[in-house]
């Protein structure tokens, strides 16, 4: 039989000071409850705890509606019919996620059970001692064992998502698959199908979230999950035979998700001497350093449902050579097509999607760029705007994929300036190179020249802005007087 009595774990369960402000204003509600899941794991693991999942026998809504108006947080009724509530909490650390859920059963023992892997089957009763664990399936041991094993030999075939999941979770926390849970996951992914496109979306992001995503990508292809996440993506894998133009290809797919992922690393506050060891990394170290806060503010971003904007550009990353064709010279187009179909499939917004066809499209623009006159600078970043920060990092890391071990020093510190002198316009001389201050406006125009509405106007407005760039313009008068000159050979007065 099952044990659910609280014992003592191997190691201590370590809790933010917010648990314990929770558990005090609990004491006051009388029903059971308990902290379930991925928390108490993190909690024995100590590893930092952004989601808190709450069970209680009932109340669940009532009961989250409470917490939200004591701490001021912000309340959802996530399942009405199941009794689910969710609150966000703005707390000094960052953002808490806080999930209450009445008991997936009858008792706290059903509730367990029912879920995914042992090492998530975890409870605390936080109306008593938050340093008793209870543990029926033995979590505590397979975690001590880096094992992740399924709750229950239906636990996958009652939700086919959690084959994704156990890819993640085995790759986030250092784990391998036990055989039995593996071989369940096999057969979970022919029925991932019934999965909706939200769940597998959320699922799929926080995979290409994790610190090193490539590595959960080649099991996830070697399963055969990318080719149901992203039908009609080529795998990452192929046949044994390396004459296959396609395999360089999709290593070097690989190789750019891994480059995208350090220059990340080397951007984040996160930063150590090991993360830039390398040339390569080193001197972008050095070259972006007076842009990291900007770099950081803008990698930090969050889509909607808290979406990782690093995650969109992995994805970007993955997708950028889905529509290759050797030979085509408008492969940078296919395949932002191709990404375009996946984004629809996925489900993201049409912003996510936008985002990530620029990035695809122009992922080789700053190559291309002839010079970095402040024209070609202003040219840049009207075209592309904020996504020109992501064409720049996506730049650099499929350089050095591309070049690898064979990099060349010279070059690449021409290659890290180019970016360095992008960066510099967007976030040093933005109102000099990107957007000068408007000196005239349309309705100007119109009276003083007597032109009408139409996109004359427009153009002669643009017209302006590049004499401002590149320094033939810098008053009101000389706005007034530039118009006058390029009107004057065709003026026609109504």
């Amino acid at each position: 039989m099952m044990d659910i009595a609280p014992r003592q774990p191997h190691r201590p369960l370590i809790w933010p000071d917010f648990v314990l402000d929770l558990q005090e204003f609990l004491a006051q509600i009388p029903d059971e409850i308990y902290i379930v899941g991925g928390a108490v794991r993190d909690a024995l693991l100590h590893r930092p705890l952004h989601d808190i999942d709450l069970a209680t026998p009932h109340n669940a809504i009532k009961t989250a509606r409470k917490i939200a108006n004591h701490f001021n947080g912000n309340f959802f009724p996530l399942d009405s019919e199941r009794d689910v509530g969710r609150v966000l909490l703005d707390l000094p650390d960052g953002r808490l996620v806080l999930d209450i859920a009445r008991f997936r059963g009858e008792t706290l023992l059903d509730d367990l059970t029912d879920r995914d892997f042992t090492l998530n089957a975890l409870a605390v009763n936080i109306k008593s001692d938050l340093s008793l664990l209870i543990d029926p399936l033995n979590g505590e041991a397979d975690i001590r064992n880096k094992l992740l094993r399924r709750c229950s030999d239906h636990a996958l075939a009652d939700d086919p998502i959690r084959a994704l999941r156990a890819v993640r979770q085995s790759n986030q926390l250092g784990m391998r698959i036990e055989a039995s849970t593996l071989l369940d996951l096999r057969h979970a992914i022919a029925e991932l199908g019934s999965v909706s496109p939200e769940r597998i979306r959320d699922e799929w992001f926080k995979l290409l979230s994790l610190p090193r995503p490539s590595a959960a990508l080649r099991v996830v292809d070697r399963l055969g999950l990318l080719a149901v996440i992203m039908p009609g993506v080529m795998p990452l894998q192929t046949a044994s035979d390396l004459t296959f133009p396609e395999y360089d290809m999709l290593q070097h797919t690989l190789a750019v998700v891994d480059y995208l992922t350090s220059i990340f690393n080397v951007v984040s506050y996160r930063r150590t001497d090991q993360t830039a060891a390398s040339f390569g990394l080193g001197m972008l170290a050095i070259q972006l350093d007076q842009f990291r806060t900007h770099l950081i503010t803008h990698l930090d971003f969050q889509w909607p449902n808290e979406r990782p904007h690093t995650a969109l550009m992995i994805l970007a990353a993955m997708l950028h050579e889905s529509g290759s064709v050797e030979g085509d010279s408008g492969n940078e187009e296919r395949s932002a097509s191709a990404a375009g179909v996946q984004a629809d499939a996925l489900r993201l917004s049409a912003a996510e999607k936008e985002r990530l066809m620029t990035v695809i499209r122009n992922h080789q623009l700053p190559f291309s760029l002839l010079d970095t006159t402040p024209l070609s600078l202003y040219q840049f970043w009207k075209k592309l705007g904020i996504a020109g920060v992501d064409v720049c990092l996506f730049y650099l890391a499929n350089y050095l994929a591309n070049h690898g071990a064979n990099l060349n020093q010279n070059d690449w510190l021409a290659v890290v300036d180019r970016v360095r002198i992008l960066l510099d316009a967007w976030y040093v001389k933005h109102e000099q190179v990107v957007s000068p201050p408007a000196l005239i406006d349309g309705s100007v125009l119109m009276k003083t020249f007597q032109l009408k509405p139409g996109p004359i106007i427009g153009e002669i407005l643009e017209r302006v802005r590049v004499a401002q760039v590149i320094g033939d313009v810098h008053t009101t008068d000389e706005a007034i007087r530039f118009v006058e000159k390029y009107l004057t050979p065709d003026l026609k007065f109504s």
